[in-house]
């Protein structure tokens, strides 16, 4: 069952030089109990993408498209009706999570402030079950986040991110700052959620495709704010198909590979501006197999494997 359902949407921001595309036509569902992975290079629209869905704000304006949670379509809703249901039917832990909370309350303040704003009862047994699943003391509800590590506060914000049993949660890059052993204790803590049925689906973005293998059920690739390939999180990894998403793949290191017998392979060149996108594929003058009509039309959408989808011209099936 698809608890969220994306079409066609269009996030722009207002410059006084124009409109940039951030988000230029995407298309994408969430499924009831799955984590979608998003990929792609930094400015590629993924933290425009959900902070949409959660957090819009000025300049950054919609420009077409809907976006249906559940059966409300968000685009449509107020900011004080958004409000209503962000922490209850979709929340997010933001990039810079650790420094989310406000300064000059203390948790309990921020966590009770949440909770009454949307009309619910404090179960204060409930507060401390849920810092227990983060290896938070109760103690943490009595302090200010300045007095709280940079793990703490971000542990912190996942507990009030989830108090609510959100639909859908958002991780935007919460894993970028983070060694290798913490990323791993945030991703099982994150999978703990689903597992309780804290949340029931999950939106994952970094622009590292080997954490994402981990947790991720889906991936969706972006680049230049379009999807480029949508798929199972293993089929697209171990097969891409998109030459975007075969770059991204191949610029990855090999487990036992010396870097002699294998050297990592970059992306040359630099993504578009989006303040004036190119026709065409947007990835087309970085692209090693573009032809004169990737730069003149819209690649097509292509089904190339059961639940696997890409948009590009030179992809034969």
């Amino acid at each position: 069952m698809d608890i969220l359902k994306v079409n066609d949407l269009k996030v722009y921001y207002k410059t006084l030089r124009g409109s940039v595309k951030a988000i230029d036509g995407v298309t994408f569902t969430i499924r009831k109990g799955e984590v979608l992975g998003i990929a792609g290079e930094s400015g590629c629209g993924k933290s425009t993408l959900v902070n949409f869905f959660v957090l819009p704000k000025e300049p950054m304006y919609h420009a077409g498209g809907s976006v249906i949670l559940e059966d409300i379509d968000i685009t449509k809703l107020s900011k004080n009706e958004l409000r209503k249901i962000r922490y209850e039917k979709i929340s997010i832990i933001p990039q810079y999570s650790m420094d989310a909370l406000s300064p000059t309350k203390k948790i309990k303040v921020i966590i009770k402030d949440i909770i009454r704003e949307h009309g619910k009862h404090v179960d204060h047994t409930l507060i401390e079950e849920r810092l227990s699943m983060v290896n938070l003391s109760k103690k943490v509800l009595d302090m200010y986040p300045v007095e709280l590590s940079g793990g703490m506060r971000q542990r912190a914000t996942m507990v009030v991110s989830t108090l609510l049993n959100p639909k859908v949660l958002i991780a935007d890059e919460i894993t970028s700052a983070l060694d290798v052993s913490t990323q791993k204790f945030v991703i099982e803590m994150l999978m703990g959620f689903m597992d309780r049925k804290i949340v029931d689906s999950m939106i994952f973005i970094t622009h590292d495709l080997s954490i994402l293998y981990q947790i991720a059920t889906r991936v969706m690739v972006l680049y230049a704010g379009k999807v480029v390939e949508i798929g199972p999180m293993e089929e697209v990894i171990k097969s891409p198909v998109h030459p975007y998403t075969k770059a991204l793949v191949y610029s990855l290191p090999e487990m036992n590979v010396r870097f002699k017998e294998k050297r990592l392979k970059g992306i040359p060149g630099h993504p578009p501006h989006l303040l004036n996108p190119p026709a065409g594929c947007r990835f087309h003058d970085r692209c090693p197999v573009a032809r004169e009509r990737c730069q003149e039309e819209e690649p097509p959408l292509v089904k190339v494997g059961e639940d696997h989808y890409v948009y590009c011209w030179e992809v034969k099936v």
